[in-house]
């Protein structure tokens, strides 16, 4: 996973990114019709029900539009809420609380999204002892946010991106001429260039499975759209050899049977690109 370091940098680019999408040379409305000395107050009000996320993220946006905006947190991130919750108030220029509002609220509403989703499968896998991950089918240049977002709902991030885990899919395999043949070259690659990277195999079949089980340094396996009797008879002949991830197609009625056949991680792509938004707003006290 990247560090912490680079996950705030990331961070950083979003809100520079964002603002300057939405404010490029000024926020005309606002400086149109409120003076610049204009102080104002702001409730961020919910009008749907869920778990609550990004008001870390909120309180970012608002130090970078305005440092002397400030913010009475009532509800924190991860939160369950309601409609008529507030979750927090934000004070300063009238000017500034307007030119972070849409910013706030479109990751708020998305990340909160996220997060509720995230929380409802964690829920149908207590006591299973799997973990929900989730991929990289996320939204482009907000990948931070929607990862953040899994976290807050209780799940846990996959590789970020394409530098901080290897994955060797299908794709990968048939283009290097087999699945032994494509993990002895990332072995070898990691090898040349001192890259300390975990290593994911994807498997088709039971077949590949076995073939995968030959060669050392696997981290997980990736059991691609097998079904409930394969998965069982996979986890059966990984045993403890390596990690088991379930993934494709699996949805919130097949969950929980797929973590009784014994993996350690279930992935859905459905927690980022299947969400519909948190009803929320920024309203003028």
């Amino acid at each position: 996973m990247i560090s912490e370091a680079q996950f705030q940098k990331e961070l950083d680019l979003i809100i520079a990114n964002a603002v300057r999408e939405d404010v490029g040379d000024g926020d005309h409305s606002s400086l149109a019709c409120i003076p610049s000395t204009a102080q104002g107050k702001a409730k961020l009000l919910v009008k749907d029900q869920g778990i609550i996320a990004g008001v870390e993220f909120a309180k970012k946006v608002f130090a970078y539009v305005d440092p002397q905006l400030k913010t009475e947190i009532l509800l924190e991130d991860g939160t369950p809420v309601k409609y008529g919750d507030i979750v927090f108030y934000v004070e300063g220029s009238s000017q500034s609380i307007l030119k972070a509002e849409r910013l706030v609220l479109n990751a708020m509403q998305r990340m909160s999204a996220i997060a509720t989703k995230t929380k409802g499968y964690v829920s149908i896998l207590e006591s299973t002892g799997t973990k929900i991950l989730d991929t990289r089918k996320t939204t482009p240049g907000i990948r931070a946010l929607e990862k953040w977002a899994v976290k807050i709902g209780g799940g846990e991030n996959h590789r970020f991106a394409l530098y901080d885990m290897i994955m060797l899919k299908d794709n990968h395999i048939d283009f290097s001429g087999g699945i032994t043949n494509a993990i002895q070259k990332t072995r070898d690659y990691l090898k040349e260039t001192g890259k300390d990277l975990k290593i994911i195999v994807e498997a088709r079949n039971l077949e590949e499975v076995d073939e995968i089980l030959k060669s050392e340094g696997v981290y997980r396996i990736l059991l691609d759209n097998f079904d409930y009797d394969q998965t069982r008879e996979a986890v059966k002949r990984i045993g403890n050899k390596c990690l088991t991830e379930s993934s494709g197609g699996i949805t919130m009625e097949t969950l929980r049977k797929y973590a009784e056949c014994g993996v350690n991680y279930i992935s859905s792509g459905a927690l980022t690109h299947s969400v519909h938004n948190m009803d929320l707003s920024l309203k003028a006290v």
